[in-house]
């Protein structure tokens, strides 16, 4: 059962207040580093656990208190896989009409999407809930997520168990597109710990103690491991993944200006004389477009490409394949 954390019976104090200015200035100066203008719309994302509703309540308070003039709208998407995942549901819209913001509440069934696109629970419900996320959103307006140092973190963690290259551990970017995410920087542990001092109201999943799913048993083992092992941990990783990032932005650009230069007048690849692997890759991936297609395909036809090897046609998903002749890398 989801359980509603709530340390309401105290009344007002001025510890309660400063609890829910910090949240507000934390908010403000994540907003002020990815420029969120004063008069942006934004669209909240409200799950009802700790995060969301710190980045619902210090949004609120921001416009109520004339620091922001934010347009704001929350919404939720019950994934209809908990027998009480409604109680949340009710939960985000009361809240939200509490605090005077307009919302949006719709049910969608993520496992029957999950085994329609052949996704796991946890893909298909991040799947659905972007798409929900992108549909109710104006072309003007910007998407706001409560993701946190540690969601980050767990990224990169899980991602090296994956195996990834350096664009893996770039861990969650602060801003893509239209989806911000301005308390990144900020500790999971202190949102929550700021929510229970201003006696604000939270839901908690049960979902999220479930071994069954790798990112649990990150976040409930591998995290505390790595914290006692190294204090600061957390941290750390999130100052790797922003050298990461920037290491990665570089091979990109050098990538591109490789692609131009290789570029055929009949929209081929020029393979003679290969780049290094580590450009190499980033060429394909740029010429193949998104979604990226596996590590192993792309190591398959950098493979292919270097031999020269004639009339070979590697799938690379989504309805693409590559061809190699002579040389020439097509993708089709």
């Amino acid at each position: 059962m989801g359980r509603l954390t709530q340390d309401g019976a105290n009344p007002p104090s001025t510890t309660n207040s400063t609890a829910l200015w910090e949240l507000a200035a934390a908010l403000d100066a994540g907003a002020s580093e990815l420029d969120i203008a004063d008069d942006a719309s934004l669209i909240l994302a409200v799950s009802g656990g700790p995060d969301s509703v710190a980045l619902m309540h210090a949004a609120a308070h921001l416009v109520e208190t004339d620091a922001r003039h934010w347009r704001l709208t929350v919404a939720h998407l019950d994934h209809g896989l908990r027998p009480d995942s409604a109680d949340d549901a009710t939960f985000v819209a009361d809240a939200a009409a509490g605090l005077s913001l307009a919302y949006e509440v719709r049910l969608t069934d993520v496992r029957a999407l999950a085994r329609t696109e052949g996704r796991s629970i946890e893909e298909a419900g991040r799947e659905a809930r972007y798409r929900f996320l992108e549909a109710l959103t104006p072309q003007d307006a910007l998407i706001a997520t409560a993701h946190t140092a540690d969601d980050a973190a767990e990224t990169v963690l899980l991602n090296l168990l994956r195996g990834t290259g350096l664009s893996g551990v770039r861990g969650i970017p602060a801003r893509r597109g239209r989806i911000v995410r301005p308390l990144l920087t900020m500790r999971r542990h202190e949102l929550r710990d700021l929510l229970d001092v201003a006696g604000i109201a939270y839901r908690l999943d049960p979902s999220n103690d479930d071994p069954a799913y790798l990112r649990n048993r990150v976040r409930g083992q591998l995290v505390p491991l790595l914290e006692e092992l190294r204090a600061g941990a957390i941290d750390c990783i999130g100052r790797f993944s922003r050298l990461a990032a920037d290491d990665e932005m570089l091979m990109v650009e050098l990538a591109a200006a490789e692609l131009l230069r290789r570029g055929t007048s009949d929209g081929g690849v020029d393979w003679r004389d290969p780049p290094r692997s580590a450009i190499g890759r980033r060429v394909l991936r740029l010429a193949i477009g998104d979604p990226a297609p596996s590590a192993e395909r792309i190591e398959a036809l950098l493979e292919v490409a270097a031999s020269g090897s004639g009339g070979v046609r590697i799938e690379l998903g989504g309805g693409r394949a590559a061809s190699v002749k002579g040389h020439v890398i097509r993708i089709t």
